[in-house]
């Protein structure tokens, strides 16, 4: 008699990075040349901005090692220009090269900070009001549909505005950040929470639902558990498009003087500080802030569309 030949557990299932590589997610990715270009570029910013303490020539926050006399020097390739300033300096004679580099790191922790805290808020409120529905689902959604009525650039001031008057002086500075980020969730909410209700709904309804709620589940364990797997995927494509959003609102409120303060710049600070010299001849000190808002939003943009599409089962 021959014995059955069992395969071993290692070669039953496929590691999750073998099966990722061998998924549909990955195919589109690699078939998308915007998709892979946006990604390259995305990840080059994103490391560009890590390693600032390492690749810049200066540390912009540091004002002591400013000098004044290398203030608006042009680009190294235009007359007047000197190394290490290979992207000019502004009016303080920081470098726009360091100041770039750090400025993006700001604007990324606040996106992504902002997007977290949203995120959490969103689908915590989604959950309740497509679970419960009722006057909870009432409450929540009228919240909503409050502080949607309101361009989200006022509602952003209002808040950072209000948290910096609380605030007590000497924790201003410290703090600015933190107060941008719960100034653009406190917008942002409502879009992960309406998305995740109409997923609850559905899901609500369907017969593995039913059957959990007939056995005792707990209605927490009901939602986190069996609901809130089945309703991410078109709340990552709506995190991923917001994170672009949230860096533009920074960006925003610091160029309208409500955000990161000049000692601490993010890209929107640079940017309005260079506003202020662009018909004297500085050009550069407005200009690659500019471009690099552009490349950092244009990349996350074209990140979010693609996914968006690859997720979307109509298009499959």
């Amino acid at each position: 008699m021959t014995e059955l030949q069992v395969p071993s557990a290692a070669k039953s299932q496929p590691g999750r990075i073998a099966r990722f590589l061998d998924s549909d997610l990955w195919w589109s990715f690699k078939s998308s040349k915007s998709a892979v270009g946006a990604a390259i570029t995305l990840g080059l910013v994103i490391a560009a901005a890590l390693l600032a303490p390492v690749l810049s020539p200066q540390n912009p926050y540091d004002l002591a090692s400013l000098e004044l006399w290398n203030a608006e020097l042009p680009p190294i390739w235009m007359e007047g220009g000197q190394m290490p300033f290979l992207l000019g300096t502004d009016v303080q004679g920081r470098d726009i090269l360091s100041g770039i580099l750090y400025g993006t790191r700001i604007s990324i922790f606040i996106g992504l900070a902002s997007v977290v805290v949203s995120l959490a808020i969103g689908i915590v409120a989604g959950l309740m009001a497509g679970f419960y529905g009722g006057w909870v689902d009432n409450v929540l959604m009228r919240v909503g549909d409050v502080l949607l009525s309101i361009p989200i650039i006022l509602v952003a001031i209002l808040v950072s505005s209000v948290a910096q008057a609380l605030l007590p002086p000497e924790l201003r500075e410290a703090g600015i950040s933190i107060v941008l980020v719960l100034a653009i969730a406190m917008y942002s909410w409502v879009q992960y929470a309406r998305v995740v209700r109409a997923q609850t709904m559905v899901e609500r309804r369907k017969e593995y639902v039913q059957a959990s709620r007939l056995v005792g589940t707990p209605a927490r364990r009901l939602m986190l558990k069996h609901i809130l797997p089945n309703t991410l995927t078109p709340v990552f494509v709506t995190a991923t498009l917001n994170f672009g959003l949230a860096i533009l609102i920074e960006a925003t409120l610091s160029f309208l003087g409500v955000g990161m303060p000049p000692d601490q710049p993010s890209l929107g600070t640079l940017i309005r500080v260079g506003n202020q010299y662009l018909f004297s001849g500085s050009w550069w000190i407005v200009l690659f802030p500019s471009i690099q808002l552009c490349i950092l939003v244009v990349s996350v943009n074209m990140l979010g569309d693609w996914l968006r599409d690859a997720l979307n089962p109509k298009l499959r």
